[in-house]
């Protein structure tokens, strides 16, 4: 009993004199913001007792070494080409300082957070707390609020500053989501839907599962099946390994779920060769895969990335929602471009999935700077890791405006560097993807600089821009897309019934499936995967992609660029040829 007093004694006594250390340091602000998002409201005081879920994100000292082997293994031209990290090697490259773990679980100590309760990433780079609103407003320093927002009716507790002590600030980069006023996903995040324009489009009318020789079947005109993608980009009738150990994902956020019934009927109506053929659904912090409520974001995205590239194993990653938000919010702690969750559990994967597509973006402007930069050095480890990332680059051209002209509005994560951003085509021959309210997104961004890797590429095309838009947009940022594929009308399976689908989001899933097959080749004559695609694609890959000269992508008021010789940020270098880029990533 005395013995037990004793330590009990000496426990208080340290939380005491560590309390008076960090009183010593003046707490200084971290993160602030001018105002919420628009739409959001700020309501009333937060109850003092309402849970909060917080990621803490911790400093990255070794990034720098990341990046210089994520560029080395992924240029053709280095002796270390496709010689990508092991799980242990990036995790040991993305960890904190030795010394941050202990004093960040010493500031937590001092305010109760129980160290048994704290979460780690695999990395060690996040820490996950859940502490009431009274205890997060005296460690930050803050006041909490409820917001709502005006047109969803969706309410978050956040705040527009807050502060750490001075000695936390070289090892907490942001405590997240304290400041996220991300935009309402019932205004921002679109769930697929058809376009009335194309409604009227007899469906039944059209089928070109059968390959034409010699030209393409004139009903890819109107509506793009799997079969037209072979058609059009020359992949014939080349068929993947399903046991050579190459994969390809893409990932469901926002209560998108890929129905298996729609799976089904997709493969009956256009690739009647897979029926019965399935792919896996692995649920990340809670997800579902609700099959009474199919999302045709979801199904697309399967439909054609997994349809092409039958029998390769497939999954679908859906993403739970984030703790302590409202229901059918996890946006909020990002619309599937800022989860970090999600590419955390990739990363512990010994054998993660060679590809993954992604649909989901937003503007740069929606989210913090450093939020933006923790999820772009993110991406960064999986390209390290042999992961190829790709992205659409989003449906609003070079940004959407009510018609008065303004500044071009990026979107992230197509303008992260370490992404391979997928533009849209339409047409045949092929153009720079519009259709109604789409049109292919592309600019530059106003956050990441230009990359080596593309300056050349760049360079030509603003040679060629001139003066044009002189002050709209980032003359030196990183110019996205890098590349781009078929993105209107296409075929999908959706609540039991056919209909057709546009924008990016059918572009991506098919530029990735083309990139597993071609991991496919290259694993089958004893290469690795392509893994980070960009320093291939901009040196050597290029040749083979047709290059789009005709089109633009409209919007903040003006016309946008236009697509020309080379690359050009409406349609990147251009959409695939498979059968060149197999002998590209094959020499």
């Amino acid at each position: 009993m005395k013995t037990s007093i004793f330590f009990s004694l000496l426990a208080a006594a340290l939380v005491n004199a560590s309390a008076l250390s960090f009183r010593g340091f003046p707490q200084r602000v971290k993160e602030s913001t001018s105002a919420p998002s628009t739409g959001w409201v700020k309501h009333s005081a937060a109850h003092p007792e309402t849970m909060l879920q917080l990621q803490i994100s911790l400093t990255q000292p070794r990034f720098g070494e990341l990046e210089q082997h994520l560029l080395e293994i992924s240029d053709p031209s280095h002796e270390r080409y496709g010689v990508h990290l092991s799980k242990e090697e990036v995790h040991e490259l993305m960890a904190p300082h030795v010394d941050t773990h202990g004093i960040v679980a010493e500031w937590l100590a001092v305010h109760g957070v129980d160290q048994a309760e704290v979460k780690h990433s695999a990395a060690g780079d996040w820490m996950t707390v859940r502490v009431p609103v009274r205890l997060a407003e005296s460690m930050f320093d803050t006041d909490l609020h409820l917001y709502k927002h005006a047109e969803s009716g969706d309410s978050l507790i956040r705040t527009l500053e807050y502060s750490l002590p001075e000695i936390l600030h070289d090892h907490i980069d942001l405590v997240h989501p304290l400041t996220m006023h991300a935009p309402s996903p019932r205004t921002d995040m679109k769930k697929r839907s058809v376009n009335a324009a194309h409604e009227r489009r007899s469906l039944n009318l059209i089928n070109s599962r059968a390959n034409s020789t010699g030209s393409i079947d004139p009903s890819c005109e109107y509506q793009i099946t799997p079969s037209c993608l072979r058609q059009l980009y020359n992949i014939g009738n080349y068929t993947p390994s399903a046991s050579n150990g190459n994969a390809i994902a893409v990932t469901g956020f926002t209560d998108e779920w890929a129905n298996l019934v729609d799976w089904d009927n997709f493969l009956q109506a256009q690739v009647p060769s897979a029926v019965g053929s399935n792919f896996s659904v692995v649920s990340i912090t809670g997800g579902t895969n609700n099959q009474t409520d199919p999302g045709a974001e979801a199904n697309l995205d399967v439909q054609y990335a997994f349809g092409l590239t039958r029998p390769m194993p497939a999954t679908f990653y859906t993403i739970g929602e984030f703790p302590g938000d409202p229901p059918n919010v996890n946006w909020t702690f990002g619309t599937g471009t800022l989860d970090v969750r999600f590419v955390d559990f990739v990363l512990n994967q010994t054998n993660p999935p060679q590809v993954i597509s992604t649909s989901y973006g937003e503007s740069e402007l929606s989210n913090s700077l450093t939020l933006s930069n923790k999820v772009c050095q993110n991406f960064a480890a999986l390209g390290a890791r042999g992961v190829s990332v790709i992205y659409s680059s989003g449906d609003y051209g070079v940004g959407y405006s009510n018609g008065t002209v303004v500044p071009f509005d990026p979107q992230f994560p197509a303008s992260c560097p370490y992404v391979t951003s997928v533009g849209m085509t339409y047409h045949i021959p092929e153009v720079a993807g519009i259709d109604g309210v789409y049109s292919s997104s592309g600019g530059f961004s106003n956050i990441y600089p230009r990359p080596a890797y593309q300056n050349q590429a760049v360079q030509d095309y603003l040679a060629y821009l001139g003066d044009e838009y002189t002050g709209l947009y980032n003359s030196s940022g990183r110019g996205y897309p890098d590349v781009s594929a078929q993105g209107v009308n296409f075929f999908i399976e959706n609540y039991g019934r056919a209909q057709n689908d546009t924008g990016t989001s059918c572009a991506a899933p098919t530029f990735a499936a083309i990139i597993a097959l071609l991991n496919d080749a290259r694993a089958q004559a004893g290469k690795g995967p392509l893994g980070f695609l960009n320093p291939w694609l901009y040196s050597t890959g290029f040749a083979g992609l047709n290059d789009i000269t005709e089109g633009s992508n409209p919007g903040c008021g003006t016309n946008g660029f236009n697509a020309t010789k080379g690359w050009d940020p409406v349609t990147g270098l251009g959409t695939p040829d498979f059968g060149k880029l197999k002998q590209l990533a094959l020499a």
